[in-house]
């Protein structure tokens, strides 16, 4: 599945300035979905925590948020290295755990050869900072939004359609009635 968010997410991976990314959006939009895409098409490997689920690998946020510490846990949990430049960590849910979002200037400020990106929903993110203070200015942020209809004509294959719908819109000339039709059918 194709989305416009691929070009944003590879921007920031070879980012000279790159910091920890947080990717929100509405539930149900494909935020892990491009993200553990996105994580296996371009790195060597992937480690995958679903903060809301892993209610042990969330616990390892309780205490000390130190990311060689943290680092440290993770690969225990995970099973594999965890390769500075090569590796991509995906703290999924990350409105689940406070710290973990808190962590995040940490891995900034004091490991930045590390990549994350944790994904969480708009609400869930925005609510849930009772305790610990939004790592402002030491993370990115970036939202998917649901499928436009460019992403939607993609997804069904439709391709010719999108470039026949560009062409007329760059030469401000009427589409042809069949390609027309089509659009407004789908």
């Amino acid at each position: 599945m194709k989305r416009k968010i691929e070009t944003d997410l590879m921007k920031w991976k070879i980012s000279k300035n790159r910091k920890p990314l947080i990717v929100n959006g509405a539930r149900q939009v494909g935020k892990t979905y491009i993200i553990r895409e996105f994580g296996e098409r371009f790195y060597k490997n992937v480690v995958y925590i679903n903060l809301e689920t892993n209610l042990a690998v969330a616990s390892f946020f309780q205490d000390n948020i130190d990311p060689e510490r943290l680092l440290l846990f993770l690969e225990s949990y995970a099973k594999e290295a965890i390769i500075p430049e090569h590796s991509l960590i995906i703290f999924d849910e990350i409105q689940a755990c406070e710290r973990a979002l808190t962590c995040l200037k940490y891995f900034y400020e004091e490991a930045p050869e590390y990549h994350i990106i944790a994904a969480g929903s708009l609400l869930g993110v925005a609510i849930n900072r009772e305790k610990y203070s939004f790592p402002v200015g030491k993370v990115n942020t970036l939202t998917l939004y649901p499928f436009d209809f460019e992403e939607f004509l993609w997804a069904n294959r439709e391709e010719k359609l999108v470039d026949i719908i560009r062409e007329c819109f760059k030469s401000i000339e009427v589409m042809p009635e069949a390609p027309h039709q089509r659009a407004i059918d789908l």
